[in-house]
């Protein structure tokens, strides 16, 4: 069983940065896509990242240009560093892993992202 632990989430202000981090048990992390979804209170889930073994990424429109995600598979950690935050970033972030282009197989236990002034 993998388990993942994601760890950067806080309360930062409109304009901030937050980096995230995922760190994964096994070396299956490697293989796998990972990708960090988000979801907000009374809103559906929205998939916010992707990034491949091999380091092909896609992203959601509404952060396109201001996250990027990547990873480091020697240490079975990835990460989504978020720029130009808005109070609209404000959600739980889950950290996931599985096979296909929407990976949902292995999920993290979320942390919050707060942007306020």
């Amino acid at each position: 069983q993998v388990q993942l632990v994601e760890s950067g989430g806080g309360l930062v202000q409109p304009g901030g940065s937050l980096r995230l981090s995922c760190a994964a048990s096994g070396s299956i992390f490697r293989i796998l896509t990972m990708g960090w979804y988000r979801q907000a209170p009374g809103k559906q889930r929205e998939l916010v990242a992707t990034i491949t073994s091999s380091g092909n990424t896609a992203y959601a429109d509404s952060v396109k240009g201001r996250f990027t995600i990547s990873r480091d598979n020697a240490k079975n950690t990835g990460y989504l560093q978020m720029n130009s935050l808005k109070p609209e970033d404000t959600a739980v972030y889950y950290c996931t892993l599985g096979w296909s282009t929407t990976p949902q197989t292995h999920w993290g236990q979320g942390t919050q992202v707060t942007v306020s002034s």
